[in-house]
């Protein structure tokens, strides 16, 4: 949560307010109408452009009539403007004028973002595995809160850009290190409900900004409340232990011994004396290298899929949470929407995933996400005005997708890889997904581009396609379901074929419980007789 509330201020943040241009020459100009005198200069200075004040030009002659004032009357770009105050009081659009020829800084900034986290993704991977887990997140913790305190202080586009790119670098970097080891501290039986926790709290985040804004309407006040509470998870530091899978990857048994014991404690389980005396633990002979996935041809093919999906759910993800401001609506309404639908994604995967694999889920949320953004044409064709509804609502079913594909392809890209390059693997398809996030403003705006109904419907396409092409792409990838974690190359290999298991024993730690057996944690062990 506190890092979707640093990554990137919703779109509320530098949502454009209406702004037609202002009335060259008058210093104290108001966008709403203060009398008769002050609705006769905008007529005279404001051309009218689709029932509307102009947004980027004025009338440039001297013309005091308005009987003589006509449709072809000479004309130039505006300089300043007048904005709606209703919505928000501030906005850094308004703030830094990103409207009109500049709107598309609006798309640069939000690159910007994506940017940000692509170098994150591959940084925060080197150090994660270098250095840990653990030390890993809590840095990128601290720069995060760092630079969330910075956004009060832009002032120009240049700081904007910078700020933005030092954010996205940050969040990816704290939210994968945090998502691999959770899911390396728990059992295979656990992975679904400790991944889907936190994705419930990035969606929590959405709409507790969208109740932020609703109190600050000016940004300034809207930043610093989002980057405050982030403080408290500095607190992690000692309370969270480093990844026992990562420690015994790195041949340090006694601090994993430390931790794991901890675990049985709690749990109230019996573990051998002699586990780590060096008889019953083999390090891993083989460290595993991310090339090695690529020289065979079978974990070649997967990683290849894996990463494109990681491209497409991010780009529909992003792109569609973004697309919330060109919608019909109110803008705080159609935000609590997409990140609400975001729950039934998330729920929907809570209690499917287990039932119908990684595999099937994951193919079924792209392939239904991507079908319901394709539909938006029809709206647009055959609909009336007062049915704009079903294009936000095929775009809140495509959120949902996205959303529900994105929490699948977690789990599933942590359990394709194998523990020495599970983590740089993550961070891989984080980097490719932040391809996709950095095209995904441009095509979120596309719409600009045209005129008419298929202003709304064009970027919903554009996504669609992807998703959909994407979710073919799945059958290609084996199921994960119920399988160990792969601890080496070999392992990853043998996924999905017939009576395939681990090339390690399995050691479990388990705790009886209404008489069954439940696992708590796993870890490759030498069979010492």
């Amino acid at each position: 949560m506190p890092a979707y509330f640093l990554a990137k201020r919703p779109d509320e943040a530098d949502f454009i307010n209406q702004h037609p241009c202002a009335i060259p020459g008058l210093s104290n100009d108001t966008y709403a109408i203060q009398g008769d005198n002050h609705r006769r200069l905008v007529n005279l200075t404001i051309p009218v452009k689709d029932g509307a004040f102009s947004k980027c030009n004025v009338y440039t002659d001297d013309v005091t009539d308005l009987d003589q004032r006509a449709d072809n009357s000479s004309q130039s770009q505006c300089s300043k403007w007048v904005y709606d105050k209703s919505m928000f009081t501030s906005t850094i659009t308004e703030d830094l004028s990103l409207v009109c020829d500049n709107v598309v800084m609006r798309s640069h900034s939000n690159m910007a973002v994506m940017a940000g986290m692509l170098v994150g993704s591959f940084g925060q991977s080197v150090i994660s595995d270098i250095f840990g887990r653990k030390k890993s997140c809590m840095i990128f913790l601290l720069m995060l809160i760092c630079v969330g305190f910075l956004n009060y202080v832009i002032r120009d586009f240049a700081s904007l850009i910078i700020i933005r790119f030092l954010t996205g670098c940050g969040t990816t970097s704290v939210g994968i290190a945090c998502y691999v080891m959770a899911m390396e501290l728990v059992a295979p039986t656990k992975r679904v409900y400790t991944g889907m926790g936190g994705l419930f709290l990035w969606m929590l985040g959405m709409v507790l900004m969208s109740g932020v804004v609703y109190f600050l309407r000016d940004w300034h006040n809207y930043v610093l409340a989002l980057a405050a509470p982030s403080v408290i998870f500095l607190s992690y530091w000692w309370i969270v232990p480093e990844s026992p899978r990562w420690l015994m990857s790195k041949g340090r048994f006694e601090e994993a011994e430390v931790i794991i014991r901890k675990f049985a404690k709690v749990n109230k389980t019996k573990l051998p004396e002699d586990m780590f005396d060096g008889k019953c633990v083999e390090e891993t002979e083989s460290k595993g290298r991310l090339s090695e996935l690529l020289t065979n041809k079978t974990l070649a093919i997967r990683c290849l899929i894996i990463n494109f999906h990681w491209a497409v759910c991010s780009l529909v993800y992003y792109g569609l949470t973004l697309n919330v401001t060109n919608l019909s609506g109110n803008v705080i309404i159609n935000f609590v929407l997409s990140g609400l639908v975001e729950a039934v994604g998330y729920l929907l995967t809570l209690f499917l995933l287990n039932r119908l694999g990684r595999k099937r889920l994951h193919c079924m949320f792209l392939l239904g996400g991507g079908l319901a953004c394709l539909a938006s044409i029809f709206p647009v064709l055959y609909a009336d005005d007062e049915t704009n509804w079903t294009l936000v609502a095929l775009s809140l079913v495509g959120k949902m997708g996205a959303a529900g594909a994105f929490s699948t392809l977690y789990i599933f890209t942590v359990e394709l890889h194998p523990t020495p390059v599970r983590n740089t693997a993550v961070g891989v398809g984080s980097m490719c997904s932040r391809v996709g996030g950095i095209v995904s403003p441009y095509i979120a705006d596309l719409g600009m581009l045209v005129k008419g109904g298929l202003r709304d419907a064009l970027p919903l396409m554009v996504f669609g396609g992807a998703a959909v092409l994407a979710g073919v792409l799945t059958f290609f990838l084996p199921e994960t379901l119920n399988q160990d974690l792969p601890e080496t190359i070999e392992d990853a290999k043998n996924l999905g074929r017939s009576g395939s298991r681990s090339a390690s024993n399995v050691y479990s730690m388990r705790n009886s419980l209404e008489g069954q057996d439940n696992q708590v944690f796993t870890l490759s062990m030498k069979n010492k007789y």
